[in-house]
């Protein structure tokens, strides 16, 4: 896989240039925003694979920056920085489309291993292709995912997700399996993350979310791929 863009979105110059500083080191390409305006103009010109995004920036803030790149683009990785106490911050990023979040201060050398980990996975499932579900269907080596004939537009997380889903059709699975599948066993972050996740698949892939065909509940475990009848 050749070397990967990241777009790291932050205004804070100190954390920013540590962070940019251990992503090079690791080979990766680096480019540089402080303020949502400039991160979206160098996100239209180079269409980076992964962008870190602060919360709090000058100008329109890290929300307004995702919700305009969820507009354009469902292929990108977005970690979203965020501060200790702000829980409402992590799940209103988790609900908008962001695929992680990293709670400042954070070791650059984690957010490394979290980038490599995702596209790993990816790389892994290229020689593979396809898995099916119903009228769902992933098409694993140009990663695209269908309902029946029509294309569904999924995050790099929720693509994650739905692939443990097919893999592991008819069995229960908890909130910390697929947290350690999708998220990777070494993260901290918290199990509600599945929750909203699982969530946002559902509106996507289901017709009636409220009563879902696919993606059952198993309540006080976690959940489970329906097997077709």
């Amino acid at each position: 896989m050749e070397n990967l863009k990241v777009l790291v979105v932050e205004d804070e110059v100190s954390i920013r240039k540590f962070v940019k500083i251990n992503l090079e080191r690791n080979n990766f390409i680096v480019y540089e925003a402080e303020t949502g305006e400039k991160a979206l103009d160098i996100f239209d010109k180079t269409i980076p694979d992964v962008i870190v995004l602060d919360i709090m920036l000058p100008g329109i803030d890290g929300f307004e920056v995702l919700r305009r790149v969820r507009e354009k683009n469902n292929e990108v990785i977005v970690i979203m920085l965020t501060a200790k106490s702000q829980d409402m911050d992590k799940i209103m990023g988790l609900e908008l489309g962001a695929d992680d979040y990293m709670v400042k201060p954070f070791n650059p050398l984690e957010l490394v291993a979290r980038i490599n980990t995702i596209f790993r996975r990816i790389k892994k499932n290229e020689n593979k292709s396809e898995l099916t579900g119903g009228d769902i269907r992933v098409e694993l080596n140009s990663m695209k995912v269908f309902k029946g004939d029509e294309e569904i537009s999924l995050t790099p997380k929720e693509l994650e997700i739905l692939i443990f889903f097919l893999k592991n059709k008819g069995k229960v699975l908890s909130r910390n399996e697929i947290l350690d599948y999708v998220w990777g066993k070494n993260y901290f972050g918290e199990v509600k993350t599945v929750d909203v996740h699982i969530r946002r698949l559902r509106e996507k892939i289901e017709d009636d979310s409220s009563n879902p065909q696919y993606i059952e509940t198993v309540w006080g475990y976690g959940y489970r791929w329906r097997r077709e009848k």
